[in-house]
């Protein structure tokens, strides 16, 4: 029996790759900014790379966050390692405003039941999406300095 195919090895919307890693838009509606740091080899742990390689990732997950600090000026920023469903190196980094309908909770947590919050949301949503672009340009120069 095979295994399925690698949902992370399918994702060809690179915003930004080397040989080792690419940067990609997670593609959440929800959530612009959303982005992912994917380390291009099939490896489940950080410990499992050697400290170079280690290093290198989480330079471009750093760089990855002060590019969304720069340009869409989020509340906070989450980063995250998991896979537990895909034992693949990837870290999530996640713009969080005040306003968002999960804010303070995680991405996946339920939404806030607030109609407040979903009005402020939508009205607050188009200005992230229109600074996008300028977002994804100023990663694409940083990662190219790195």
């Amino acid at each position: 029996m095979t295994a399925p195919p690698c949902p992370l090895c399918q994702d060809d919307a690179s915003l930004w790759r080397n040989d080792e890693l690419r940067v990609v838009d997670a593609g959440t509606p929800r959530h612009p900014g959303y982005t992912r740091v994917i380390w291009n080899e099939h490896v489940a742990e950080m410990t499992l790379l050697d400290p170079s390689a280690r290093q290198r990732l989480m330079r471009a997950v750093w760089t990855v966050e002060q590019a969304l600090r720069d340009t869409l000026a989020p509340t906070k920023v989450n980063l995250a390692e998991f896979g537990n469903q895909v034992p693949h190196l990837h870290w999530h980094v996640i713009p969080r405003w005040s306003c968002d309908t999960h804010f303070p909770d995680a991405i996946w947590a339920a939404p806030a039941q607030d109609p407040g919050r979903q009005a402020a949301w939508d009205a607050f949503e188009p200005r992230v999406r229109g600074r996008l672009p300028a977002y994804h340009a100023a990663l694409r120069s940083a990662l190219d300095a790195m």
